[in-house]
């Protein structure tokens, strides 16, 4: 009669413990992320460009300029991102993962460099790509 009671208490005490687990595995489960990308331009890279020159993507354009991923209030810096580019495809873009939610989106101002897409408030839906394209202007003139 002892062992009977003492083996149904454990047997309880395994089920509770199972269900807090499945519970509280349900409770903390983290939501898919979701993607934010887009393709980035900048220019003008000389002081004269005339109309119809061919515009080849130069890297080095690219690499100290990042975008900056704040939170909804644009207060807090939560990441930068490098922008990829690749030359001989003459393209640049850039692509981050991020927990569903809004975001503010800019770019590292570098000299007198602005754009008119950013800042940029998006936001993040669990499963889905949001698309941002980012024009710079270089002030180059």
């Amino acid at each position: 009669y002892r062992n009977s009671d003492i083996m149904k208490k454990q047997l309880l005490l395994i089920a509770v413990i199972t269900i807090g687990l499945l519970i509280s595995g349900c409770l903390n489960s983290t939501q898919e992320k979701g993607l934010l990308q887009g393709s980035v331009s900048i220019g003008p890279t000389s002081p004269v460009e005339m109309p119809g020159d061919e515009n080849t993507i130069r890297c080095e354009f690219y690499e100290v300029r990042k975008i900056m991923i704040y939170d909804e209030d644009g207060k807090k810096l939560l990441l930068q991102v490098d922008i990829e580019c690749n030359s001989a495809e003459n393209y640049a873009r850039y692509r981050v993962e991020l927990d569903p939610g809004f975001y503010t989106v800019d770019i590292n101002r570098i000299g007198v460099d602005f754009s008119t897409d950013t800042p940029a408030l998006i936001e993040i839906v669990s499963g889905a790509t949001t698309r941002l394209d980012i024009d710079i202007d270089t002030g180059i003139r």
